[in-house]
């Protein structure tokens, strides 16, 4: 189950996002938080928790350990397509175009897009080790991945050497 414990929280783009949150029953503390743009228009506000703090992205990426990335939705322009899309796109970056993998776990995973997406949409992707990541859409499960070659991709999209905004990329790192 996932819960955001906090009450006080970290503003961003004119979003408030909680400084923590549990993934399963593991505290996580906000790393770091940034703002993914595209074309001068701010798409949704991101939060990336840990178990403690670090600025290491690809030991992030690598570990196996509770994590959250909390994603915002700014934009009335962003569409469940257009999300999907740009997942499908954000794996071919951070798995270097190896994604066959992880191919059934991707399709899991985009299947919580498939309702829509409207402007304060959140979206929790919670990793728990031996369960997987879990995807919440406003508080409610919608999608569910298994492994860590899974994990370690999605983290990619925002954390690896390719990712998908250098800026949100160091925001998340807690180094902006």
């Amino acid at each position: 189950m996932f819960l955001t414990l906090s009450v006080s929280a970290t503003e961003v783009a004119g979003v408030k996002l909680p400084d923590t949150l549990n993934a399963g029953d593991q505290p996580l503390s906000l790393n770091g938080t940034g703002i993914r743009s595209k074309f001068f228009m701010d798409i949704y506000a991101a939060g990336l928790y840990l178990p403690e703090q670090s600025k290491d992205a690809a030991s992030i990426v690598k570990a196996n350990k509770p994590m959250a990335l909390r994603l915002h939705i700014t934009s009335s322009l962003l569409s469940g397509e257009k999300m999907e899309s740009a997942t499908r796109e954000g794996f071919e970056q951070s798995t270097g175009g190896k994604t066959q993998p992880i191919k059934a776990s991707i399709e899991k995973f985009i299947t919580a897009f498939k309702e829509g997406i409207k402007e304060n949409d959140v979206f929790d992707l919670v990793y728990i080790p031996n369960k997987g990541v879990e995807v919440f859409k406003n508080s409610e499960l919608k999608s569910s991945a298994e492994g860590l070659e899974f994990k370690q991709a999605l983290f990619g999209i925002w954390l690896s050497d390719d990712a998908v905004q250098d800026d949100l990329k160091e925001g998340l790192l807690g180094r902006s």
